[in-house]
This record gives structure tokens, C-alpha cells and sequence, in this order.
């Protein structure tokens, strides 16, 4: 069955931008599109129509898109005109449909030839599903409630996710039922507070001068069903939340159980004694957190490696944000992950330049890819049939943001804008607030309209991944982490079939300084005696100590590497 959608601005309307992206969203949802262009004549749209009509099949779809965005007076009577000349094809099962500003809208629902009217407030994600012929009600049924279907549901659009947990249990409540109302966010990503994610299970051991510290102070099962239970209204976001920092495997239970984790997010080497989070050391906790991802894996829920932006937080050069970056990955897929979430953040650190921010994102995706696609050759790996999907996941550096609000909220979407060359599945929209206090249910709602705004604009930009400066740079990149990840090899014990996957060989890595960044100085598991310096392109790379000049890889880590 052929579909066919015609589209136009009528009368004296020459403002096509409306009907011109729904025009792009319906091409992307299947439809055949003709666009008559501005000031269309009624007379001329419809003897298109009349002729679409005549070609067509008995099995085939018609559907005729009309804009107005002038006074709303005119446009009642010009679209009173059109519904009584067009009411014959009407009849004959033709279906019509109209955009225009929320004025106009208001009075053309009144005529009631309209299928349906779109006034630009409605979300992207309701116009794609009424263009593929899905039902979008308060139902839960009509939103897909699992992370891949939602992204497919969702496509080419990415999915939205933001952080969220305030100091108290009935504050967050109220700001998840705000956010869920507003039909603005796909995933809601509780921030809970550092108790609950280290000592959820040893009320002995909270204290509670630290309730609500960094998030909602959660302290039962009951406290996570009654968020989750929130969540389901307006668009029914999914949810998910931290995987904690001990006890892993029954806190996992518990989510699942609780608030149906959309996916689990947790790192290799972080949540220890190494950054202060957790009560494991570095090895143990390398261990567990393989454990987990296996857990999860079982069980076919997506896993996250949220580890490659804690390298670059600390200053690490970009090759070793890359190199985690594929550990994270190669770990995600030995441990049984089919569904994995490669998070890229951007601006870390925050001195990168757009153009070395992109092009280390380019190397860790073009790094991880082989991972999933065994057919591709190279010497990153892929095997014989592999069942591992990977999910780009970007991001706005943590701590990346001005504290004025104005600036902040350019930081946002300029850096969504620039995120978008990557073609992503999830933006993890980071709020414009970050830098001056923890989001409230109206600042995430604010954030979330600002990057929609940024994604809607990016759906048409030039390629920035096309750069020769860009792609050199990832050739570079890519290049480096081949003699990082033979460095790691080196140092593995002897009998060790994979060191790329041995806690001990791991931990070692880390120990021995060939994964290290400045800001671990004085660390009890890490070197960091490294230097870094951001060059005239804007990258961040490993730097003499007393020289400053650039260190490549083989001549930084030439000792492992005999």
C-alpha cells in the first residue's frame, strides 16, 4: 500500500518552515511527500489532490497537509472555504490534517474537518507516532516501555534522558509527576543520595546528617515504587537509576523489581575506594562490577559503562578517555551485554575545542564498532557471530557549565547542536542549572525544550564529522590506543587468556600508571604522576614533566612496551 502526503501553505501564508518539517517527519515515517510550496491557491492544492487521488490505488493512503499561520480571523474563513470545496474528496476518504500557531488552531478545530491540528507545541514524538498510525492517548500501551523499543519508536529522533533527585522523598515526587505531565523527557534518571547508593542495605552504617546529600535520600523499597509508580502519567518515561556502589547484585533485584530499570549504567574502574565512592578496593571492584553487567546482561536489559568521562574529568589525555572507552565496551560484550549504551561526553575536559571533542568521539565509536559488527576487519577485534548491539549515548560535560543561567543555557544547546553530528540514540541532557544548584522539576522541563529545540535544529546540519582537521585527529587517536591497549597486554600475568578482561591485569594498568590522569595524585591505587596539556587544536594530550611537550603513547609508555 502506497502512502502519499501533499502539503502547503494556503491563501496568502508564505511561512513554510511548520509544514516543512512535518514534511521531513513524514518522509522518515514512510510517506511519498509533495510540497506545493507558499501562498498556495486552494484551486491549485486541490486539483493536486483530485489527480494524487485518481492515480491512486484502492489500498492507497492520501493525506493532505495544509498551513495557515496568519490572523487567526482570516484563517477561520480561508479554512471554511477550503473544508466545504474540498468536502467532496473528504467524503471519498481522503484525510486531512492542519498546522498553524496556537490561535489559529484554536479556531480551525471548530470546523471540524480536520483530522488533526498541530499547533508546533506538541512533542516530536507524537507527530512521528500519528504519522505512522499509532494511537498516542494517556494509555501506557501506546509508549513503548523498554529502552530499545523506545529508541526505535523514537527514531531518527534520539531519546531524551535527565538526571533527577531531590533532598527529599515528597519534593521528587512532585517534580517526576511535573516532568512525566509535561510529556518532555523519555527516561527519568533518579539521582539518589550517596547513603542510599552505598548503604541501602546497612542502615547501620548511614548517617543521617548526610540525607538527601547529592540526591533523593530513598531508604526502602517502598520509596522506589512509589517514584516509579509517580512516573505513570503524561508520556510514561521509563526510569533508571544509579547501580550503586556495594551490595550491587540485590540492589539490581530490587530495581528491577521496583522501578523496571530501563538499563543499568555502571563504570569499570570508579564507585570505589579509588574516587571515595564505594567500600571496594580497585581490583574487588572491577570484579563485581563485571558481575553486574553479566546479571544484567542475562536478563537482556541494556547495560551502560559510565566510565570514559571520569577519566576525562580528571584531565586524562583524550587517548586514554578513548582507550577506557573501549574497555568499557570489549567488557560489556565478554560479560553476555547485548544491549550496550556507550556514553560520550562531551567537554572533558572543558578546554577540548569542538573540533578534538568531535573527533575523539568518532575514534571511540569507530574503536568500539567492530565489537558489533564482525564483518568489519581490523584489529580491534569482532568475532564470528557477535550479538552485541551498541547505542550511542552523548552528553554535556559535567562540569562543563557557566553559573550565569544565560550563558548556561547557550552551553546546552550549542553543545547538544554539536552532539547531534554523532547521529545519537539517547542525549543525556545535562540541565542548564548544573553549575548552580540541582535541578527542580521545572528546570528539567526547561532544559529539556532548549534541547529539543537544539536536536530539531541539527536534524538538517552540514556533516561536521567531514572536517579534515576532525578526521585526522581520530586517525591519530585511534592510532595511539592500538599501543595503549598493547601496553595493557604486556602487563598481564603469565597464563592470563584475556587481559583486556582480568581484574588483576586491569587494576595493574591503572597501578603501573598506563591509565592514569593528573587529578589522581596521591591516589592509594593510581600513579598519577601524568601531565597533560591542551594544544593549539584544542586537544588534551599527555605531555613531558618537564619539557611540556607531547608524549605519544609509544614513547610514554615505552618501558611496558619492550
Amino acid at each position: 500500500m502506497a502512502k502519499m502526503l501533499i502539503g502547503g501553505a494556503i491563501g496568502e501564508c508564505v511561512h513554510v518552515a511548520g509544514i516543512s518539517r512535518f514534511l521531513r517527519l513524514a518522509e522518515n515515517a514512510g510517506w511519498e511527500t509533495v510540497f506545493l510550496g507558499p501562498a498556495v491557491p486552494i484551486e491549485k492544492l486541490l486539483s493536486t489532490v483530485r489527480e494524487a487521488r485518481a492515480k491512486a490505488g484502492p489500498d492507497d493512503e492520501l493525506l493532505v497537509g495544509v498551513s495557515y499561520r496568519l490572523t487567526p480571523e482570516t484563517g477561520e474563513r480561508l479554512l471554511g472555504q477550503f473544508a466545504e470545496e474540498a468536502a467532496d474528496l473528504h467524503e471519498a476518504g481522503v484525510r486531512f490534517v492542519f498546522g498553524g500557531t496556537p490561535p489559529v488552531v484554536e479556531r480551525i478545530k471548530k470546523i471540524g474537518f480536520f483530522e488533526r491540528s498541530f499547533d508546533g507545541t506538541e512533542p516530536v514524538e507524537e507527530v512521528i507516532a500519528f504519522l505512522r498510525g499509532q494511537a498516542v492517548t494517556n494509555n501506557p500501551d501506546d509508549y513503548p516501555q523498554t529502552t530499545v523499543e523506545r529508541i526505535r519508536w523514537k527514531a531518527p529522533y534520539p531519546i531524551l534522558r535527565h538526571h533527577f533527585g531531590l533532598p527529599t522523598l515528597q519534593a521528587s515526587l512532585d517534580g517526576i509527576r511535573q516532568i512525566a505531565e509535561a510529556r518532555i523527557l523519555d527516561v527519568i534518571s533518579l539521582g539518589i543520595d550517596q547513603d542510599a547508593q552505598e548503604n541501602f542495605f546497612h542502615p547501620e552504617r548511614q548517617d543521617p546528617r548526610r540525607t538527601g546529600a547529592g540526591g533523593v535520600p530513598v531508604r526502602s523499597p517502598e520509596d522506589y515504587r512509589a517514584l516509579y509508580q509517580t512516573s505513570r502519567t503524561g508520556n510514561f518515561p521509563l526510569v533508571r537509576t544509579y547501580s550503586g556502589t556495594d551490595d550491587f547484585i540485590r540492589l539490581a533485584e530490587m530495581y528491577v523489581e521496583t522501578i523496571h530499570i530501563a538499563w543499568c549504567a555502571i563504570p569499570l574502574f570508579w564507585f570505589n575506594r579509588m574516587d571515595g565512592r564505594g567500600p571496594w578496593d580497585l581490583e574487588g571492584s572491577i570484579r563485581e562490577h563485571q558481575k553486574v553487567m553479566a546479571w544484567y546482561g542475562q536478563r537482556g536489559i541494556p547495560v551502560e559503562l559510565n566510565e570514559p568521562h571520569h577519566w576525562g574529568m580528571r584531565d586524562a589525555p583524550d587517548v586514554v578517555f578513548v582507550v577506557s572507552a573501549y574497555l568499557s565496551a570489549y567488557n560489556a560484550r565478554a560479560f553476555g551485554v547485548k544491549d550496550y549504551i556507550a556514553q560520550l561526553m562531551f567537554n572533558s575536559p572543558s578546554e577540548l575545542s569542538d573540533k578534538m571533542d568531535l573527533a575523539k568521539m568518532l575514534a571511540v565509536i569507530e574503536i568500539i564498532t567492530p565489537l558489533s559488527s564482525p564483518q568489519i576487519p581490523g584489529k580491534f577485534g569482532g568475532s564470528e557471530g557477535s550479538n552485541f548491539t551498541i547505542w550511542k549515548q552523548t552528553r554535556t560535560g559535567l562540569l562543563s557549565y557557566p553559573v550565569e543561567s544565560n550563558a548556561a543555557r547557550a552551553h546546552l544547546a550549542t553543545s547538544i547542536y554539536l552532539q547531534m553530528a554523532l547521529k545519537p540514540d539517547i542525549i543525556h541532557i545535562v540541565g542548564h542549572t548544573e553549575a548552580d544548584h540541582a535541578a527542580t522539576g521545572q528546570d528539567v522541563i526547561e532544559s529539556a525544550r532548549m534541547a529539543r529545540r537544539a536536536i530539531e535544529n541539527a536534524m538538517g546540519q552540514p556533516d561536521l564529522t567531514a572536517d579534515p582537521e576532525v578526521q585526522r585527529r581520530k586517525a591519530e587517536l585511534v592510532a595511539e590506543a592500538g599501543v595503549t591497549l598493547e601496553a595493557i597486554r604486556a602487563v598481564a600475568g603469565p597464563g592470563v587468556p584475556d587481559p583486556l578482561v582480568d581484574p588483576a591485569t586491569l587494576a595493574k594498568a591503572v597501578a603501573l600508571g598506563i591509565l592514569d590522569a593528573p587529578q589522581l595524585r596521591n591516589n592509594p591505587y593510581a600513579r598519577g604522576k601524568i601531565v597533560t596539556r591542551i594544544d593549539a587544536r584544542g586537544a588534551n594530550l599527555a605531555a613531558h614533566p618537564s619539557t611540556g611537550k607531547p608524549l605519544g603513547e609509544a614513547e610514554r609508555l615505552a618501558e611496558f612496551l619492550k
